[in-house]
């Protein structure tokens, strides 16, 4: 099965709930929104003090350790070491424009549960006993969050989760080839390339996946392919897939985002794989929570050094 697919299955078993309970939530859920509606009418508007808002810049990178377990691969002939020149002085200019930002408060995209590690590899850093590894987290969040004296590097990472239909469709082997099948056939019919090109320049790489247009078509992708896919005729198989592998993956790490504490003078800078920024950049956007700050300008700066 195509490594993508795999990868974003979650094989966590959900305690079934019976038809009673099942059909008593539904009572209640009804219950408690017609409440809801009866006393806030149809509108539903800003709250009536508006809540301080937190500035977030949205840092959107391509994976620097090449770990290849996406869609799109890159060849090892292809690949960059980011600790080589001019790599690394790319990666210090593009520290230095971040900075100006002063951020407060630094997230990365590493799963929640390695927040132990993280805390105690950044630790080791700062105390000069850790060299940096290839990862974006570590060349730019440990890098960034050491320049600005943060004492803390914030782990937001979650998987998605999917519904029950789809853990069936790939325990079935047949099914989840035909899924297969189909997500290989669309992108060949498309002509979409299977592997990413050499990277030339940090600084324009990041610069280029930072792009509106870019982040838009990203996500037109995701309403697409394989989106579409049905097993049946006027079914959901696709639109589930990608509720559980994307939508919902992206809706927790907001979620976790949210949870970290912080308060109305904090910044935060957010460095994350290019690809999350479809959802993640609407959501800040239209949160009353917080203020989204785009990276373009600060790039602009390092790409002037």
């Amino acid at each position: 099965m195509n490594e993508e697919l795999v990868r974003f299955v979650t094989f966590a078993r959900v305690e079934r709930l019976t038809f009673k309970r099942r059909k008593n939530m539904k009572t209640w859920i009804f219950l408690a929104c017609s409440l809801l509606l009866a006393h806030a009418g149809t509108s539903f508007g800003q709250p009536a003090e508006p809540l301080p808002q937190v500035q977030i810049m949205t840092l959107g990178a391509f994976h620097f350790s090449y770990p290849n377990l996406d869609v799109m691969q890159t060849r090892a002939e292809d690949q960059i070491s980011v600790l080589d020149e001019p790599y690394q002085s790319e990666i210090k200019a593009i520290s230095r424009a971040i900075l100006e930002f002063e951020p407060t408060i630094i997230a990365i995209e590493q799963p929640t549960g390695r927040q132990a590690r993280i805390d105690s590899l950044y630790l080791q850093y700062l105390a000069g006993h850790f060299p940096l590894p290839t990862g974006e987290q570590y060349q730019l969040g440990f890098r960034i969050g050491k320049m600005a004296g943060v004492d803390k590097i914030w782990c937001i990472d979650e998987w998605g989760r999917h519904y029950d239909n789809l853990q069936e469709l790939f325990d079935d082997e047949e099914r989840a080839s035909r899924f297969d099948d189909y997500f290989r056939q669309v992108r060949q019919e498309l002509g979409f390339q299977d592997t990413q090109p050499k990277v030339t320049s940090i600084i324009d790489e990041l610069y280029n996946l930072n792009q509106l247009n870019q982040i838009k078509d990203n996500l037109a992708f995701y309403l697409f392919h394989p989106f579409q896919y049905e097993e049946e005729p006027g079914d959901f198989t696709g639109v589930d897939f990608e509720t559980g592998r994307w939508f919902n993956r992206n809706l927790r790490i907001f979620r976790n985002i949210q949870r970290i504490p912080r308060g109305p003078d904090d910044r935060i800078l957010l460095i994350v794989g290019a690809g999350h920024l479809n959802l993640l950049n609407p959501f800040f956007d239209a949160s009353w929570e917080f203020e989204l700050v785009s990276p373009l300008p600060y790039l602009e700066k390092a790409r002037l050094e």
